[in-house]
């Protein structure tokens, strides 16, 4: 597999939030609903001899309440991703302009799916938040950020994971990432569902929940390059999360982060690794660049990480895209070689997806 750094300068299928009644899912972003996903729609693989002897004596499916649902066939096995680790200023409509010519040189170099930093139109500060957020719903001139993302992914038939940007729906403030179809349709939108309150004396002190509130729903996204699940920086922490997301089929984890310099270089790699390897499927991830001179300093080394937690390809903190090869046929094959999923024990433990075991 072909990696390179490059240099840089300075919006069919829907969300699938799983509020389904038997076969279909309610997407509360769009007007229509989505057939519930196939069980009988999966990678095909030989038996694993490793599975008959153990499969008499333990019943895995019921190490997840409800029951996984099989990975869906993707539309597509091979493609290239582009991670646009991207320096951020005080200044949004540069801060667009600049994100506009990245994901531009991204897609000239074959990425069909694009992922942008967390806050990547603001400062990373609790001041900022209220001043640089946007009215997403609304769109338009009242979300230019998001309109910039929606005309490219149509023009360029790429999808893109919009990184993260303030959000303000009514009075209160949400950390949000917005995906794009190739048509140039919001296809989900996730908000961060567990807020960066951490206190590490003499090291780092932020509270998110002084300005912002947390998400209430995990997001599970299908698109042109497979199903997606989208957390937001502090959400790769909490395993059941990801969890989630691999029952539910995905094939893909994208979060978007800022991870700090305390936390950085213990922490970044380690979890993007973990969350890959617990779940075997990809993982990918983008900061902004290091600015040492602001307020918040970020760690950068956007990464991805393959379903053996393999770092398939990453960089160092300045502004750089990354493009590199996505590989889903291997999905099956990792999964079978080590067939984790299969040997969960149900009787001692479960995962219960609260979200859609309600639904039912």
């Amino acid at each position: 597999m072909k990696t390179s750094v490059i240099s840089s300068s300075m919006h069919t299928l829907k969300s699938l939030n799983f509020n389904h009644t038997r076969n279909r899912i309610f997407n509360p972003f769009l007007s229509n609903t989505l057939p519930f996903p196939s069980r009988n729609c999966k990678f095909h693989s030989s038996p694993s001899p490793i599975m008959s002897a153990a499969s008499s004596s333990i019943n895995s499916e019921l190490a997840r309440a409800p029951p996984a649902i099989p990975m869906p066939t993707p539309p597509l096995t091979k493609f290239k991703i582009g991670l646009c680790q991207l320096s951020v200023t005080s200044d949004k409509d540069l801060n667009i302009a600049h994100a506009r010519t990245a994901i531009q040189d991204a897609a000239a170099k074959g990425a069909k799916l694009i992922l942008l930093p967390e806050i990547w139109n603001s400062p990373y500060s609790n001041d900022s938040f209220p001043v640089y957020a946007e009215d997403i719903d609304a769109g338009g001139d009242a979300s230019p950020s998001t309109a910039m993302l929606s005309e490219l992914s149509r023009l360029l038939k790429i999808t893109i994971v919009g990184g993260s940007i303030p959000e303000r729906s009514g009075d209160r403030l949400y950390n949000t990432c917005c995906v794009f179809g190739t048509d140039g349709n919001l296809k989900a939108k996730h908000r961060k569902i567990h807020l960066f309150d951490i206190d590490i004396p003499g090291k780092i002190t932020f509270i998110e929940s002084k300005t912002l509130t947390a998400g209430e729903t995990p997001t599970i996204v299908d698109t042109e390059v497979g199903r997606i699940g989208i957390g937001i920086c502090y959400d790769i922490r909490f395993p059941e999360l990801a969890m989630i997301y691999a029952a539910r089929g995905a094939h893909l984890l994208c979060y978007p982060g800022a991870f700090n310099m305390t936390t950085g270089p213990l922490h970044w790699e380690l979890l993007q690794r973990a969350r890959a390897t617990d779940n075997q499927l990809y993982v990918a991830t983008c900061s902004p660049a290091r600015d040492a001179a602001s307020g918040y300093v970020a760690w950068g080394h956007s990464t991805l990480v393959g379903p053996f937690g393999e770092v398939l390809a990453t960089t160092e903190h300045e502004e750089a895209t990354i493009i590199a090869e996505i590989d889903y046929s291997i999905l099956e094959q990792r999964r079978t070689n080590l067939p984790v999923t299969k040997q969960r024990r149900g009787d001692l433990y479960q995962l219960v997806d609260l979200q859609r075991l309600n639904s039912h």
